[in-house]
């Protein structure tokens, strides 16, 4: 192949291994990832053989930072495809029904490795271009049925359609801010607080492992019953780096965090978790905030706002944005870009609010200005007391955490 003449033995090898599982129709998936060429925002590429106008074509999906594009290619060009987007890729991983290729690239060498591929149940019939949709999670992964996700014909229960869409826009979220840090030469270190019966922390987990990371994750549940259930569901699953920790966010203190997790955590126990990301530095924080008790008792409407503030209804609305605003912009504050978003849509879930923080690799010390809006905030309505800031301070009272909702 001509086409193969100036790579490395191990490009040759990986490129020759992707065109025989096009040819002998084992072929599932290949990664493309660390872009480095001339295409402006692109993050990585997922390509696939589908079948358009009763033909097959390779599909690739261009993952942008807002937008995706697919372009299809015919299979007699695919090689050459293939050979041009991985000299500007710094890794990619080939999927195959019986193996799994990664190949890493830097300035002094160029590493290939393979592993044997789980099972990939292919389908009778190829998707259409018009059926392909992008998942975040194989729908056929263990750990789902072993969650009650899917039946044993990997297909989703639909009773847990609305679990399914929310475990693959949680992993979506992820995969694009993980797609914004460097991962340590010993791995990803993630704790998930509150990780219930585990769906997300195991997604996280399978995720992280098929895309070439090295994860080391812990789930922090209280309920002693559901730890035991997942770091079954983990056993089996051959996830070996996850495990399950009984306790919550005051008990369990990690020596190294570099992503923060805390869904629903009851009300300030979602600041003990921040408080807990930003103080080990970690790379990416990830809350989906519960109740907001702390504020609304404190909260004095301002004069021109005591018409609106007058209903129940607002008075909570106000003290949950206002809650939820302070911990942004003490993140932002902290050396972190933070943006605050709809989890998904409130017919799956009421408690859709996401805030993700990423941290700036040009942090120096806390922004003053952010802090001083901060203060005109709470100085406007009252407030004396917000527990991430009082934590940042070392001003905590170790009062409880903990709330039944």
């Amino acid at each position: 192949m001509s086409t193969l003449a100036s790579l490395s033995v191990q490009e040759q090898q990986f490129l020759e291994t992707f065109q025989q599982a096009i040819e002998s129709d084992q072929f599932d998936r290949l990664i493309l990832s660390q872009y480095k060429g001339e295409l402006e925002n692109l993050e990585k590429m997922t390509l696939r053989v589908i079948s358009l106008n009763d033909q097959k074509v390779l599909s690739c999906l261009y993952r942008y930072k807002t937008q995706d594009v697919t372009k299809n290619y015919s299979l007699s060009e695919a090689i050459d495809k293939v050979n041009e987007l991985l000299a500007c890729c710094k890794q990619a991983n080939l999927i195959t029904t019986s193996e799994e290729l990664q190949l890493k690239k830097n300035k002094k060498k160029v590493m290939l490795t393979r592993s044997k591929s789980k099972p990939v149940l292919k389908d009778k019939t190829e998707q259409g271009h018009d059926r392909v949709k992008q998942r975040y999670v194989d729908q056929d992964a263990l750990f789902l049925k072993l969650l009650g996700i899917t039946d044993q014909q990997s297909q989703i229960i639909p009773s847990m359609a609305r679990k399914w869409k929310q475990i693959n826009k949680f992993v979506e979220i992820f995969s694009n801010a993980l797609s914004q840090i460097k991962e340590p030469k010993e791995g990803l270190r993630v704790v998930d607080f509150g990780s219930g019966k585990g769906y997300l922390t195991c997604a996280l987990y399978d995720y992280m492992q098929k895309h070439g990371q090295t994860p080391w994750v812990t789930g922090v549940e209280l309920n002693p019953k559901m730890v035991e259930f997942c770091q079954n569901v983990a056993n089996q699953s051959e996830f070996n780096q996850l495990d399950f920790f009984q306790g919550d966010v005051r008990t369990y203190e990690p020596e190294r965090l570099d992503v923060m997790i805390a869904l629903h955590a009851c009300d300030v126990a979602t600041d003990f978790a921040i408080h807990t990301g930003i103080r080990l530095n970690a790379q990416i924080i990830m809350c989906a905030p519960c109740c907001h008790k702390e504020l609304r008792p404190q909260l004095k409407a301002p004069t021109v706002l005591s018409p609106m503030l007058q209903f129940g209804i607002h008075a909570g609305q106000q003290a949950e944005m206002l809650t939820d605003t302070i911990r942004a912009l003490l993140l932002k504050a902290y050396g972190y870009e933070t943006k605050i978003f709809e989890f998904v849509a409130l017919e799956h879930t009421s408690k859709n609010k996401m805030i993700l923080a990423v941290k700036r690799k040009d942090y120096k010390e806390p922004d003053q200005e952010v802090l001083a809006q901060i203060q005109a905030l709470k100085d406007m309505y009252g407030i004396q007391k917000h527990s991430l800031e009082l934590l940042l301070n070392n001003q905590w009272d170790q009062q409880g955490i903990g709330c039944k909702c």
